[in-house]
């Protein structure tokens, strides 16, 4: 048993529990952060992420105010746009099937941009996220898809920077300790039970913080919410996310919330490790240029609408519509005339790829693709192409096929220039939307709505945010957002509760 009390334990260590804890601090508590990984893979989803984060803004003045650095040259040459409250909020609600809980969806919007300010105080440098939300076309960028900045050195990046603020501010981190229970102290929460190499320890605290992320990393968990096959998808994050704040907050009585059949999965490397690993090259799974290519699968049929949308919302669900194709793969091919627009992370070492130069020798050379139901695909695909539209990869174009079963709605070039290329995909999944409710202030609540006394949570395992679908770089921000309200949440009630106490002593 830990003989030292601490105000607030938060529990996880990446974005959403780095922030709490700050934010903690800032409010006058002792802090102890609890990171069930080992200390050389710390950060937990966070540091796979590529560090976007989606929030309000009002064109390149508000940029300039966040990327100091920014040139009058960038700024002449960039079309920023801008993303009002109003596009946040619709698209929320839009790719969530409008599922997505009101009063959550408000505190992101409202808090997003004086977040990433706040961060900024915290030590973390934001770039211009040019080449993933901006193409150069015809000498300009134009940036789509709601997000502009990511934190310098991606997700990794944004991680130590959170963990230098944290150690300065005197925050005590334990890595390696594996949480596994609420203590109680009367009604409410009284700390942690944690197993480190293989011992029970009880560590005490006035207010727990939950950020340790959904149950992606558990096979079991995820066959019985997700359904069937899901045991066989790739994780794409952290080993560790296996729902064990998710549990620990159920049995303390704790109210289930969200879509617990639904997650963020993507079309990913068909043969990557069954887990990420943040010491090799993890961006090397990525697959999401498919908005310029066509996906088939084995039967070489197209299966869904590579060019929907932006690829930031439609590659969070495409994962699972990979997964239930035949042999749950795909492949993904591109021609000659959109390689220059192929992300860095096709070329790494590791990709399954076959190239050609004719149609015929690429379709042979997937081997597992049917030869001729390919062939046939492409064909019909080139001849309902509209012709007259011009092709631009920073707007939605138009440039769509007509009199298809699939359609292909923006980007339909024809697949007729070699060289050709084709990619191997199957299913990664990244994170679970099923989890714990909270309110506003980042409590979490029981089964009556009513909070429970000292416990607060944020991250991926908050309930009620995403359905069926996924906004992407939303959920740094929201994590962000709930980790700064979820710390400065427990540090009030610390004080409230040790205010309380003061005047009882007294008034004996």
């Amino acid at each position: 048993m830990s003989g030292k009390q601490y105000d607030v334990i938060v529990v996880g260590g990446g974005n959403a529990a780095l922030s709490a804890a700050l934010s903690a601090v800032e409010g006058g508590a002792s802090v102890l952060v609890l990171e069930r990984a080992p200390e050389h893979k710390r950060g937990g989803n966070s540091a796979f992420t590529g560090g976007g984060f989606r929030m309000v803004h009002h064109g390149a003045a508000d940029i300039k105010k966040i990327v100091p650095d920014l040139s009058d040259e960038d700024i002449a040459k960039t079309d920023f746009g801008e993303y009002t409250a109003e596009n946040y909020f619709d698209d929320l609600g839009r790719i969530t099937q409008y599922h997505i809980d009101p009063e959550l969806a408000d505190i992101i919007v409202n808090n997003s941009t004086d977040t990433v300010h706040w961060l900024m105080q915290q030590g973390v440098k934001f770039v211009p996220n040019y080449g993933r939300q901006a193409f150069n076309h015809n000498g300009r960028f134009k940036f789509f898809g709601g997000v502009v900045i990511y934190a310098n050195g991606g997700g990794a990046g944004l991680v130590e920077a959170e963990i230098r603020a944290a150690e300065k501010r005197g925050v005590e981190i334990r890595y390696g300790t594996r949480a596994v229970s609420l203590l109680r102290n009367g009604a409410a929460v009284g700390g942690v039970r944690v197993i480190v190499d293989g011992i029970e320890e009880d560590i005490h605290a006035t207010a727990v913080v939950l950020a340790c992320g959904g149950f992606e990393a558990n096979r079991e968990w995820r066959a019985r919410y997700l359904g069937p096959g899901w045991e066989m998808a790739k994780v794409r994050g952290t080993r560790y996310n296996t729902g064990d704040g998710i549990k620990m907050a159920l049995d303390f009585g704790a109210q289930s919330y969200g879509q617990w059949s639904g997650c963020h999965s993507v079309s990913w490397e068909r043969y990557a490790n069954d887990f990420g690993d943040v010491d090799g090259q993890h961006s090397a799974g990525y697959r999401h240029s498919y908005p310029y290519s066509i996906m088939v699968n084995a039967e070489g049929k197209r299966f869904l609408d590579e060019g929907a949308d932006f690829r930031n919302y439609t590659y969070a669900k495409y994962g699972r519509i990979v997964l239930q194709q035949p042999g749950s793969y795909a492949w993904q091919v591109f021609d000659a005339q959109v390689a220059h627009l192929i992300r860095d992370e096709y070329k790494m070492r590791g990709a399954t790829k076959v190239k050609a130069d004719t149609l015929e020798e690429l379709a042979d050379k997937m081997g597992d693709v049917d030869y001729h139901g390919f062939l046939n695909t492409v064909r019909e695909y080139n001849d309902s192409i509209k012709k007259d539209v011009d092709f631009d990869p920073n707007i939605k174009d138009g440039k769509s096929t007509v009199g298809l079963a699939v359609t292909k709605s923006n980007w339909a070039n024809t697949i007729e220039k070699g060289p050709f290329e084709a990619y191997s995909v199957g299913c990664g999944i990244t994170f679970t939307f099923g989890g714990l409710k909270i309110n506003t202030e980042a409590q979490v609540l029981d089964i009556e709505d009513q909070p429970l006394s000292g416990v607060f949570a944020a991250g991926e395992l908050v309930g009620g945010l995403y359905y069926f679908n996924y906004p992407g770089s939303t959920g740094l921000m929201a994590g962000a957002v709930f980790g700064r309200i979820a710390g400065r949440s427990a540090a009030a009630y610390v004080n409230t509760k040790a205010a309380k106490q003061a005047e009882q002593a007294v008034a004996g």
